[in-house]
């Protein structure tokens, strides 16, 4: 390990810090690799070692590292106001500014904004009201949620049950009941020989309403998808997916969900995925790019439709009953709208705009390389996927670890990318990347490939 003095830093981290999605026993052995400061689209470790943060940190850093903006905005609200909640009917202003800004810049039409404070609890309170809803209106029975297989909706008890990912289940008895789970859309891989995208797409359309049938429509109250798979792989749908999707929801009476947690917020050029699919949901999860990570802060935004359920729950009981002490905290609130006010001085959709084609071509050069199946991504978002076989689609055996491999060989290179399941490899970094910045990020990642190929020819 590491300076592995008794009291580095790296060794009163393995003593105390139980970290998230990490191998713990791997983490003893080597320490963390630790980072004090960040600049633009730059991270630096605790040696001063700089690198492009090609995933902005959780797919969330949207506006890099250092922006003295939102650096302001939170220290303004500190002095002003540093908390208070907004339970029973207590409010702050920059919580219901933002509120209003985002139902005002809603993809669809929208009603209302519940605050959380992630992603995870943003998607752990759909559930609660798609079982709340259904109970004011008397279905009780209808309270079953569908996602996907491959899909990422977070990891506390109820959203990492929608999760379809099997690393998120092991060992935690997850999924709960009520939770099920309709086929992975990634047409690379599950597609039968010859079948077309939009041939594929109505026969997951068609598996997905058999499945509404076999459990009895009366007994599914929801549908929760991604606008395309985040951390399952960035898989964009296959043409013609939600169009055949759609209206078997709506013949069912089953409430339409959109994660946009990581699609949100410009990472398609659009402000979100809803536009650039045309999606038409009744609630839609939002976190991560809504503050630029520089706050905890997420929301769910639901539909006219589902809020007069939620107001006529709250006449039965009395009150609405949930939400979290730090819900529209103050600060994160302040920093998340003046994120907003960036995003529109920068005009960042129409900035994505001019750098997507210069990252994707960069990205799609990669199909050619012998080590790559397929290539895929939209906006400033992407994966490689490494294959031992091309023809046969086939990835390497999952104990050879190879896409941890190559991440850890970018990193040599001084890039952060991401290893996924099937041995993808993801890339999402800072919306203000440049077209230079793009170049240099693809060129570490083409030497880090080229290192892998000679250790796996030696092998």
């Amino acid at each position: 390990m590491k300076h592995s003095t008794p009291n580095s830093l790296q060794a009163r981290d393995v003593r105390s810090h139980l970290h998230p999605f990490t191998n713990l026993a791997q983490l003893e052995e080597s320490g963390p690799l630790i980072f004090n400061r960040g600049e633009g689209i730059y991270v630096y470790d605790d040696d001063g070692k700089r690198y492009i943060e090609g995933l902005s940190g959780l797919w969330c850093a949207s506006l890099g590292f250092g922006e003295k903006r939102l650096v302001a905005a939170a220290t303004r609200q500190l002095e002003a106001l540093p908390f208070y909640h907004n339970f029973a009917g207590k409010a702050v202003e920059p919580s219901i500014e933002l509120a209003d800004y985002l139902i005002e810049h809603a993809p669809v039409p929208m009603s209302k904004v519940f605050f959380t404070n992630s992603g995870s609890e943003a998607n752990d309170t759909q559930v609660k009201l798609v079982w709340y809803y259904n109970n004011i209106l008397g279905r009780p029975q209808k309270k079953k949620i569908i996602a996907r297989r491959g899909g990422y909706h977070g990891i506390t008890v109820a959203s990492g049950s929608l999760t379809g990912l099997q690393h998120a289940h092991n060992g935690f008895d997850l999924p709960i009941a009520g939770i099920l789970h309709t086929d992975c859309p990634h047409h690379y891989h599950h597609a039968r020989d010859g079948e077309s995208e939009r041939e594929f797409s109505a026969r997951l359309a068609a598996s997905l309403e058999r499945l509404i049938e076999e459990e009895g429509p009366d007994t599914i109250g929801g549908f929760i998808a991604e606008p395309f798979l985040g951390a399952g792989g960035v898989i964009e749908p296959p043409e013609g997916y939600f169009e055949a999707i759609m209206p078997i929801l709506e013949r069912h009476d089953i409430l339409f969900i959109v994660d946009e947690v990581i699609s949100g917020f410009f990472r398609t050029c659009d402000r979100f995925a809803t536009q650039t699919y045309g999606l038409k949901p009744d609630m839609i999860s939002v976190a991560k790019a809504l503050s630029a990570a520089y706050q905890p802060i997420g929301g769910v935004m639901v539909s006219e439709k589902v809020y007069q359920a939620l107001l006529e729950g709250s006449r039965r009981y009395g009150t609405f009953g949930t939400g979290f002490t730090y819900s529209g905290h103050p600060v994160p609130a302040a920093v998340a709208l003046e994120t907003q006010r960036i995003y529109d001085d920068l005009k960042i959709g129409d900035h994505v705009k001019a750098v997507t084609p210069r990252f994707q071509s960069r990205l799609r050069a990669f199909a050619d390389h012998p080590l790559i199946g397929e290539t895929r991504g939209l906006g400033l978002i992407g994966a490689v996927e490494l294959v031992e076989d091309k023809a046969a689609r086939r990835n390497f055996d999952p104990a050879r670890k190879v896409a941890p491999r190559l991440m850890a060989l970018a990193a040599d290179h001084g890039l952060i990318v991401r290893a996924l399941p099937n041995d993808a490899v993801a890339f999402c970094p800072p919306l203000i990347i440049d077209a230079g910045q793009i170049e240099d990020m693809f060129d570490r990642f083409g030497r880090a490939l080229d290192d892998l190929t000679g250790e796996l020819a030696r092998a």
